[in-house]
Formats: C-alpha cells, sequence, structure tokens
C-alpha cells in the first residue's frame, strides 16, 4: 500500500508543476494551443510506451474506461487551465482538488470501507471551498468580482471532470498502463483539434520559447498520469485518487513563492481546510 501512495504522490507533484506552468501559460497562449500542445506531447510519448511494451490491446472495458478518462481529462484541463488564468491560483487549485470526492464514493459503493476521519475530511472540504471561494470585500470593482465568481464555478467543473477521470482511470488502468496513456490522450487531443478549429479566428500568434514551456508541462502531465496509473492499478482507489489529488500544494506553493500571490485570511483558511479535508480523506 506504501509503495501505491508515494506512487501516486509522486503523480501530484507533477500534475501541480504541469498546472501551474500551464495555467500560468494559459494568461497569454491561446487556451487551445496550450491544450493541444500539453496533449499532443503526451500522445506521442503514450505511442513510445506502448510499444515499446508489446502488450496486447486491452478488453472492451478497460479500453472504453481509457477513452473515457480522456474526455474526463481534456474537460477538466479546459476548465481547470481557464480557472488558474483568469482567477488566483492559490484558491482555485484547492478547489479542483475537491473532486476526489467522486471517486471516494465510487469506492465505498464499491464496497469499500469509509471511516469517520474520511467523512470528517470531506465535510472539511466542502467548507474549504466555501471559505476560500470569498472574494475579498475591499476590491470595489463588480468586474473583479464576477471574474473571481467565474474562476471558482469554473474550478468546481474541473472538480467534477477529474473525479470522473480518477474512477474511468482506475478501471482503464486494469488494461495496462500504456493503452491508459495512449487512448485516454487520442480522446483529449481530439478535443483540443476541435477547440482549435472552433476557436481558431480567436487564436493569436505564440512565441516558440512559450511553447517549449508548454510542451514541458505535457511531459509533466503525461508522467504524473502514468504514475497515477500503475498506483492505482494496484491500490484501493478510494486511497489512491487521494494521494494523487494533493497536486494543489505543489501549484500553491509555486503560486504564493513564483507569483507573490497574496489571499485574505478567509480564503486562507478555506485553502488549508480544503487541503486537509483531502489529507483527511485519504487516512
Amino acid at each position: 500500500m506504501l509503495d501505491t501512495v508515494l506512487l501516486a504522490f509522486a503523480a501530484s507533484l507533477c500534475w501541480g508543476s504541469a498546472d501551474f506552468t500551464a495555467g500560468l501559460k494559459a494568461r497569454t497562449v491561446s487556451l487551445p494551443v496550450v491544450l493541444l500542445l500539453t496533449q499532443g506531447i503526451g500522445l506521442l510519448l503514450a505511442v513510445g510506451i506502448v510499444v515499446l511494451g508489446g502488450r496486447q490491446f486491452p478488453a472492451a472495458g478497460p479500453a472504453l474506461a481509457s477513452l473515457g478518462a480522456g474526455f474526463g481529462v481534456i474537460g477538466g484541463l479546459a476548465c481547470f487551465y481557464r480557472a488558474l488564468a483568469s482567477g488566483t491560483m492559490s484558491v482555485v487549485a484547492p478547489i479542483a482538488a475537491t473532486g476526489v470526492a467522486i471517486p471516494v464514493a465510487v469506492g465505498v459503493l464499491d464496497g469499500e470501507h469509509l471511516a469517520l476521519v474520511q467523512m470528517i475530511g470531506m465535510l472539511a472540504a466542502v467548507l474549504g471551498v466555501v471559505f476560500s471561494s470569498r472574494h475579498p470585500d475591499n476590491d470595489p470593482t463588480a468586474a473583479d468580482r464576477r471574474l473571481h465568481r467565474r474562476s471558482i464555478v469554473l474550478a468546481l467543473c474541473s472538480a467534477v471532470a477529474f473525479g470522473g477521470y480518477f474512477v474511468l482511470a482506475h478501471v482503464g488502468a486494469r488494461g495496462g498502463v500504456g493503452w491508459l496513456l495512449l487512448l485516454a490522450h487520442v480522446t483529449s487531443v481530439a478535443g483540443a483539434l476541435g477547440a482549435c478549429v472552433i476557436i481558431r479566428p480567436a487564436m493569436r500568434a505564440t512565441p516558440l520559447r512559450d511553447l517549449g514551456v508548454v510542451a514541458a508541462a505535457g511531459i509533466l502531465d503525461l508522467a504524473a498520469t502514468g504514475l497515477y496509473g500503475i498506483a492505482t492499478r494496484d491500490g484501493l482507489l478510494s486511497i489512491v485518487a487521494v494521494a494523487g489529488s494533493l497536486y494543489p500544494v505543489t501549484t500553491v506553493v509555486l503560486a504564493r513563492s513564483v507569483l507573490r500571490e497574496r489571499v485574505t485570511g478567509t480564503q486562507m483558511l478555506g485553502i488549508c481546510m480544503a487541503l486537509g479535508g483531502v489529507a483527511l480523506i485519504a487516512a
């Protein structure tokens, strides 16, 4: 169990770094470009992993679950990156992590035991969302308030999508982590391509340096998905999913150290409650 939790935690470190990098670049680079690059790099690397692994194509159940996981990824990342780009990263990231309640609930329905401390963790996470969502009262502009509320809604939408991904990835990993990576990236790249076609008139030129940074975020994202896939293949869904959902810690640390983000006392309380709640669920 310890090995799977450590793998999931390593995945959370990679996810947190990738999210901060891609979310930061989404402020200056068109979102469809960010999504297409991060997922496209992952798809190319996943093809190599499958070829080197030599494992047969998985059964229908894991294959369909892996494809579905890709939809969860692209939907969740689209909402999450937009929320990171328009809102306060230190607030958005913990809210997005509360989607871990979905795989925990699925695990309980599947017969896994939910302890009292985990129920307390869920309550703390919900209260953390409420407190961290409060906008500073001293901000006079209605536009900033609307932008803040929109980033919170986007973060909650990403939480639902990521929760669905965790559940589907748990099933897809049974057919092989390599195939999970490949099939999930097939659907996520298809979604990113669709977004590029639809939003093409609004897309702007992107410097090569920014493209390289976004591509690095894609490599980190693939590493995280692979580590999580290995962990969820051998560990309990309700535990591994929570350990993998600790990525906001990395994002918050980077946002506060690199961007010097400031939050109110109430928001900081909410951030701590949300992160603490996620940790309690893993207890």
